[in-house]
């Protein structure tokens, strides 16, 4: 072929990639117009329009069914897939055709660090896409790193024990470590394989652990107490007995206490065994498990009338002689950075306006501090996360376990933790240290 024809292709060919190109800027343009944006710009901003659409479109819903939200979510990554795939075979082909066009050796060195800027670009995108399978399987053993929350604010971050503790005190400093989880069913967590209260306790070495939701009856206990660990030698239960099998709290101690009290001395209130106190030298800690307002708010003007300032009124009692220590469920989300989905949550049970208002007026205004919130003002942390949903493998969770103490002790905490990595519960441990 001589030197004319040569360049006679080169010209059809290029000719030709011209009009491949605005025949691709002429769909944008048509799907652009489709989604009500603008046809000035570049092909890249018509690109990033319409994937702004696409994300506000998938957005837009506030409650979706984890099923449909699979759904979803599979047939965009497909999309993308489809999309990637095609872009890739362009790429193939348009390289193709470059190295088996007969050219002048000028266009066949443009040719070639074409290719090799293609190369470079597909290695790199390589490596990302390596360094973010790193990431989501990172994400994925731990997912409370992650940010979960429908409407996060710019300074809020993820809550990371590893990261967020602080230093273990020294032996020198007097202190008492206590540690609360709602158990969801004792027996039950007992059973487990893949729960060790011997590791627990090594790993933590707690002084005292509170638990909630034990579900045990009165027979259950002393077959229970049997199995406690070495070292924990005081034990106080409470059982329902008005409905077998449901609620229940305890206090598990190696220190022992001066006095133990069982419920709030309101027989309305102390059929469901929700409470117990414990006196030591320092404070009066409180192992409990507040009412759920339940499906329908049923118990919703139960909790809020005569619950809740029963309680608080109790815990004000008490701490005319020392300073009080309330730990467990309480039952509340109490501000919009302790659940994932607020907004579709304002008629739930746990995040009415109504429990949230009696939340504050019965304790933060009654000189209590919550003092995970105070330590981390800003921090995504969450206890509970609902099984139904499986709302712990991606981090969408509730914030309902707390340790709230007399203002008057508030500045001895040295730490109060939230321990998401442990399973066996709908709820995970929460911990408090605090300094003697």
């Amino acid at each position: 072929m001589n030197e004319d024809e040569q360049i006679k292709n080169s010209k059809s060919y290029l000719w030709d990639t011209m009009k491949r190109d605005q025949d691709h800027n002429q769909m944008f343009l048509t799907l652009d117009k489709s989604i009500g944006g603008s046809t000035k710009g570049t092909k890249r901003d018509l690109i990033n329009a319409f994937r702004k659409f696409f994300d506000e479109e998938v957005d837009d819903s506030q409650e979706i069914d984890e099923g449909e939200e699979s759904h979803k979510l599979n047939q965009v990554e497909g999309e993308k897939s489809s999309k990637k795939k095609a872009e890739n075979s362009c790429i193939e082909q348009h390289t193709e055709a470059i190295s088996t066009v007969p050219v002048d050796k000028r266009i066949k060195k443009r040719a070639k660090k074409t290719t090799k800027d293609l190369d470079i670009t597909l290695e790199t995108s390589k490596d990302t896409e390596d360094c973010n399978k790193n990431d989501i399987s990172e994400h994925e053993a731990e997912p409370w790193t992650v940010l979960a929350h429908k409407k996060p604010q710019k300074e809020w971050v993820p809550y990371n024990p590893k990261t967020m503790r602080p230093p273990a005190l020294n032996g020198d400093t007097k202190h008492v470590k206590i540690m609360s989880w709602n158990v969801n069913g004792l027996r039950a967590l007992l059973k487990l394989e893949s729960f060790s209260a011997l590791e627990l306790a090594h790993r933590e070495n707690f002084d005292v652990l509170c638990l909630q939701e034990t579900k045990l009856q009165e027979k259950d206990v002393e077959a229970i107490k049997q199995r406690l660990l070495e070292g924990y030698d005081n034990s106080f239960w409470t059982c329902s007995v008005s409905k077998l099998g449901y609620s229940g709290t305890a206090i598990i101690s190696r220190i022992p206490p001066l006095s133990v009290k069982y419920g709030l001395g309101i027989p309305d209130h102390d059929s469901e065994g929700r409470l117990v106190t414990t006196e030591f030298d320092s404070f009066y800690l409180i192992s409990g498990y507040v009412p759920n307002s339940g499906d329908g708010l049923k118990r919703l003007s139960y909790r809020i009338a005569d619950w809740d300032p029963s309680l608080s009124n109790y815990m004000k009692e008490l701490e005319k002689s020392k300073p009080v220590i309330l730990t467990g469920d309480l039952n509340c989300a109490h501000e919009e950075i302790d659940i994932y989905n607020p907004a579709g949550n304002k008629r739930s049970a746990g995040f009415t306006i109504e429990e949230r208002t009696s939340f504050q007026e019965n304790f933060l205004k009654k000189g209590f501090v919550d003092t995970f919130r105070k330590h981390h003002p800003n921090v995504v942390g969450y206890t509970y996360w609902g099984f139904r949903h499986g709302g712990r493998k991606t981090n969408k969770g509730w914030r309902l376990d707390y340790f709230l103490v007399s203002e008057s002790i508030a500045e001895t905490v040295h730490d109060s933790y939230i321990l998401p990595d442990v399973a066996g519960s709908d709820h995970c441990p929460i911990g408090l240290v605090l300094k003697l």
